[in-house]
């Protein structure tokens, strides 16, 4: 296997064939939750058995999400990468009055267990590395099917209405990194961005008064809402049903700079910076069903969008230091700022039949501060095992806490191997653990009965790597 800080080049002019890449974007099948809220704890099966630490530690062609000047670190002038992510959750929420759970379980096609693509190519150009790719960025995943109590309207109506989620958020980078001297690397990506959503959430009527209350409803058909008879909830379902199909969705951009600074032929710095998206408006069909004690269910076809849902701007610094020829260790910092864009969720829908209705559900995220360690030692000249740690700060308030959107875990645990299948192919496997958190909420909007979200979950990633 390489060792990590060569500095050593051989230019080599090659004609860049990055038009071949497979963008396999559409066999992605589901979301996955981190530590970083919606974000994976890392990319690449190199960063993820090593915590997600990359900022400053060549992770091969998956360093172009987190510090595209890493890609001038790796040894091989040109690399193609193609993997897998395997997401497994475990989610239950506890009504803390009654004691009945509602644990998040696979009711149908459109969720879980919930797969990934992680696909990069790499190509050297003398003193510039190009690289592009496509990359599940993170998301999140629900499904607490129709026969829980968070399918009750208010007095313990059962509607027999769904609660999910599945949000998928995808990267396709096109990333330059150059070798501005022996220890210097600098580097920069501008990143096509794609994000899907599919969600069936019933409010009930004390969680739509408390909205009203705040000022959080408006539209024409509120004043229809509040002249039913006996007004028990209001259902929103933006979902199809589908591994591969999302109710709203939208494109968009971001991009990132980095730079690593080698202090001695053992110990390199690193420091990159995420821009905050660009995300258009998703949006799509969906179907709003008023729950009525008298009058039934009233339901309204129309078009939904979710306006703004952005994903956060990022400060990653990093060091790695090579202990002996062995052993090396990496450590990152990383600042989240998830307060500039997750402050309220955003949902304006428009009847068929006319008249609108316009929500907004209180999040009030709170930027965060992530660290990661891991090492990696190289046995033999085919094996390295590597292991990490990593541990953020809370972003969610516990009273805004939803059920369908758990994103409570702060700690992973991490591990794996890379085997040396020849000197020019390797398979890298990496497994992380989220360690069970749990919060409660027990006030409105964001809820009805007072309750308690647990979750744990745990991710495996496949990597094949062809160095030429």
């Amino acid at each position: 296997m390489k060792k990590r800080h060569s500095t050593g080049r051989s230019p080599r002019r090659q004609r860049l064939p990055m038009a071949g890449l497979a963008l396999a974007l559409a066999t992605a099948a589901g979301a996955a939750q981190a530590t970083d809220v919606f974000r994976l704890e890392g990319f690449g099966a190199v960063s993820r058995a090593m915590g997600g630490v990359a900022t400053a530690h060549d992770v091969g062609p998956a360093g172009m999400m987190t510090n595209p000047a890493t890609l001038s670190l790796m040894e091989a002038d040109n690399a193609a990468m193609v993997g897998l992510d395997l997401v497994t959750t475990d989610i239950d929420v506890r009504n803390r009055d009654t004691g009945e759970s509602a644990p998040s379980r696979n009711h149908g096609a459109n969720r879980g267990p919930y797969f990934a693509p992680e696909l990069a190519y790499v190509q050297r150009v003398g003193a510039w590395s190009f690289g592009l790719g496509a990359f599940a960025q993170g998301g999140l995943g629900t499904e607490y099917g129709r026969n829980s109590f968070l399918s009750r309207g208010t007095g313990g109506l059962d509607t027999g209405l769904e609660n999910a989620s599945r949000l998928l958020v995808l990267n396709i980078p096109l990333a330059a990194s150059f070798r501005a001297s022996e220890a210097l690397t600098i580097g920069g990506s501008i990143d096509a961005m794609w994000q899907g959503l599919n969600l069936d959430m019933l409010l009930g009527a004390d969680q739509v008064g408390s909205l009203i209350s705040a000022g959080r409803v408006s539209g024409s058909l509120l004043p229809v809402l509040g002249g039913l008879p006996d007004l028990r909830g209001a259902h929103f379902s933006l979902t199809r049903n589908a591994p591969l199909a999302s109710g709203v969705n939208a494109w968009g951009y971001t991009g990132r700079v980095g730079m690593t600074y080698a202090l001695s032929a053992d110990t390199r710095l690193g420091a990159a910076y995420t821009l905050r998206s660009r995300m258009g408006d998703m949006d799509g069909r969906a179907t709003l069903t008023a729950v009525d004690g008298v009058a039934g269910q009233i339901a309204l076809p129309g078009k939904l969008q979710v306006r703004d849902f952005q994903m956060p701007s990022v400060l990653n610094l990093g060091v790695s230091h090579r202990v002996t020829d062995r052993l090396t260790v990496a450590a990152d910092v990383s600042r989240v700022f998830w307060a500039g864009v997750m402050k309220d969720i955003k949902v304006a829908f428009v009847a068929d039949g006319g008249g609108d209705l316009n929500i907004r559900l209180p999040q009030d995220y709170r930027d965060q501060t992530v660290v990661a360690v891991g090492g990696a030692w190289r046995m033999d000249e085919r094996w390295t095992l590597r292991g990490g740690l990593r541990v953020a700060q809370q972003a969610l308030p516990s009273s805004t806490l939803l059920p369908v959107i758990p994103a409570t875990p702060r700690k992973h645990l991490s591990a794996g191997f890379g085997y040396a299948v020849s000197p020019r192919a390797s398979v890298d496997f990496a497994w992380s653990h989220a360690f069970r958190e749990s919060m409660d909420n027990t006030s409105l909007p964001n809820t009805s009965a007072p309750i308690r979200v647990s979750h744990a979950q745990d991710n495996a990633t496949l990597v094949y790597t062809w160095r030429f």
